[in-house]
């Protein structure tokens, strides 16, 4: 590995217990122990998507990650869930190094329960301020995502949140995602002053991954513009910003939307129970398209990089070539 790629993600290798500073994103549905196993045999760190997972079910997910690596990874847990405190006491049980707290700011009580384990907790950071806050919080290292990233997005470009963050945060290791596909871009953001990065959309179409072939061949035909952002109507109704490859599915929510609005309109239905149903729209369209490979009525969900998904590789190759990019990048 070329010695200056390693001096430049040192800090966030020593903070992962990895050979390169490269995480994976965790994606719901994708992020299973295959995927997750693959990225950390393979260099990287493998982050499990624990989503809505009930207890019983994230320590049979990382029993089984454990049976295929002895390397660290992680469990990515949202905030919001109801049973958030149980889900970190399988962590600490199951013995796991690092938690990732997703999905809004974490209860202090959260923090606590996951710091008194010794574990290391890695916490999403949309703006400066609140990256500021949660190192007070605990935080012992930070992921900045942005507007190009697949699934639930921010409003503003990575581009622009890494030189909003970077230059202000040295206290911990921060780890920049969101559109990420390339060993270049990888190099620039440490060169900025990041300790790595996290991909997902690039591990989509690993060999490892068990995302239905549907599903891979939807990431390896599509280009950057396909991955678009799910569209709201009206002020009125809130829909949570969402990036997926364009579908069957986006032309209909648009269409559930217009009607609904029509009806609230007309005073046909109450503004609650529209918002309900527009709500409940997209309900078990990732499960649908990942497991069962329905491309054209679930959510793809997918960043803009996705046009640099070009074909199935084994998870290895994946991490060789972001590697060797990113060496043959600092060698000019």
């Amino acid at each position: 590995m070329n010695q200056t790629l390693q001096k430049l993600w040192q800090r966030g290798c020593e903070f992962l217990g990895t050979e390169t500073a490269i995480l994976g994103g965790a994606m719901s549905w994708v992020s299973e122990r295959n995927l997750v196993a693959a990225i950390s045999n393979s260099g990287g760190f493998g982050v499990i998507a624990s989503g809505a997972m009930p207890p019983e079910l994230l320590a049979e997910e990382i029993k089984g990650t454990q049976e295929l690596t002895n390397k660290p990874f992680g469990v990515n847990l949202i905030t919001m869930h109801p049973k958030i405190s149980e889900l970190i006491d399988v962590c600490i049980a199951s013995k796991v190094g690092h938690i990732v707290l997703a999905g809004g700011l974490p209860s202090s009580a959260a923090i606590q329960q996951i710091k008194s384990a010794k574990m290391k907790l890695i916490c999403f950071a949309p703006t400066l301020s609140l990256a500021q806050k949660l190192i007070k919080l605990g935080a012992d290292a930070l992921i900045i995502e942005g507007h190009e990233a697949g699934g639930h997005i921010g409003p503003v470009s990575t581009s622009v949140l890494a030189q909003e963050i970077l230059p202000h945060v040295t206290d911990v290791p921060v780890f920049v995602a969101g559109g990420i596909g390339r060993g270049e871009a990888i190099v620039t953001y440490l060169q900025m002053g990041a300790s790595g990065c996290q991909l997902g959309t690039r591990f989509v179409c690993a060999t490892e991954s068990k995302a239905h072939p549907n599903f891979k061949r939807a990431f390896i035909k599509a280009n950057a513009r396909n991955a678009i952002v799910s569209t709201q109507l009206d002020s009125r109704f809130p829909v949570i910003p969402v990036r997926a490859l364009a579908n069957k599915a986006t032309q209909q929510f648009i269409e559930v939307q217009q009607e609904f609005i029509t009806k609230v309109n007309e005073g046909l239905v109450e503004q609650k129970e529209a918002q309900l149903q527009i709500e409940h729209f997209w309900a078990g369209a990732l499960r649908r398209a990942v497991i069962e490979g329905d491309i054209e009525t679930g959510s793809i969900m997918a960043g803009q990089s996705v046009g640099m998904v070009t074909c199935e590789q084994s998870m290895q190759e994946i991490i060789n070539e972001l590697v060797s990019q990113a060496g043959n990048y600092l060698s000019y």
